[in-house]
């Protein structure tokens, strides 16, 4: 296992990251248990939760799971979605983060969170509040450090200014979603990381599993999340992301390689990434995605892979020298 510094904070965390999505919802106490120690086996010490995982089952569930290790391994959680049906049970606010940490820290039963996001934009509540009330926490020990997911890279850029200017701590790890079909994370967050030296965990490297081989023209699954999910169907929607994983899969096949592992090590291959999380229902599905570790994603295998889909036009829709 390689391990990776993470941003500034000087922790060390394995080169993949463990999504504990699944905890307590398509996979069970007994078979999360199981996918836990195989991580843990071959040296994964990252894990990655958030309290509306599973209606908080998935916490506990990595709760037990950490309980007789918990030093060695690095724990993330977040909080902003909604966790009930009142109106402040949701959000940025001080007050929903203040509730919301107390509930993590109780299910995860741990005494701090290692990296707590913050899990998407809220329009409705001040940056600045959000970012006094994250000093807070990491003041009295409740979170080590404050981080984000699902912000723009000008949202996330004005909180670094608000941060440097206020003296509170900064979001020192970024998760945006990351895969061959969508780049978009090249254009601005992932150069606004490495420029600030931000960590970065990307989700979903297999595109929800468009990138695993389960769904293209030869195969029609009866379960996944293509099909038990309308809002990833309408996320792939589009065609091209169809036809660029067709010639993935094509690709993989030729090589001799599982598609999830290809996939993923492309992911981890970018120098911006410190870590892509990964996530399975069971055993079968982790075997694949685990083997990513030994894939060899050389320069020129990686540009091979990445001209297979459309590489996003840079921010300024100019690429020319001036």
């Amino acid at each position: 296992m390689e391990y990776r510094t993470l941003g500034k904070t000087g922790i060390q965390v394995s080169s993949l990251c463990f999504g504990a999505m699944p905890f307590g919802s398509i996979a069970d106490e007994e078979t999360s248990l199981a996918m836990f120690n195989q991580a843990r086996e071959v040296g994964i010490n990252f894990f990655d939760s958030a309290d509306v995982y599973a209606g908080g089952r998935s916490e506990e569930i990595l709760g037990k799971c950490i309980a007789d290790c918990r030093n060695d391994v690095v724990i993330t959680s977040k909080f902003c979605l909604p966790t009930g049906k009142g109106v402040n049970s949701r959000g940025m606010s001080r007050r929903h983060m203040m509730l919301s940490v107390e509930g993590s820290l109780k299910r995860l039963n741990t005494d701090r969170i290692d990296v707590y996001f913050v899990h998407h934009f809220d329009s409705t509540t001040a940056i600045e509040e959000t970012l006094r009330g994250l000093d807070d926490l990491q003041k009295q020990g409740k979170i080590l450090y404050p981080a984000v997911s699902n912000w723009a890279a000008w949202q996330i850029a004005k909180a670094l200014g608000i941060s440097s200017k206020e003296s509170l701590a900064r979001f020192e790890c970024i998760q945006p979603m990351y895969n061959l079909v969508k780049r978009q994370s090249e254009v601005e967050i992932l150069p606004l990381a490495q420029s600030e030296q931000i960590g970065v965990i990307t989700y979903s490297p297999l595109a929800a599993g468009l990138l695993s081989g389960k769904y293209h023209k030869s195969v029609k699954p009866t379960v996944g999340r293509f099909i038990d999910h309308q809002g990833t169907q309408d996320r792939y929607a589009e065609q091209l992301y169809s036809d660029a994983a067709e010639r993935f899969i094509h690709y993989a096949a030729e090589q001799g390689e599982h598609p999830a592992s290809l996939a993923v090590a492309w992911v981890m291959a970018n120098p911006a990434v410190t870590a892509p999380i990964i996530g399975a229902r069971n055993m079968e599905q982790l075997q694949p995605l685990l083997a990513a570790l030994d894939v060899d994603m050389n320069p020129q295998r990686r540009q091979e892979i990445s001209a297979m889909s459309i590489t996003p036009p840079p921010a300024t829709d100019r690429s020319e020298e001036v």
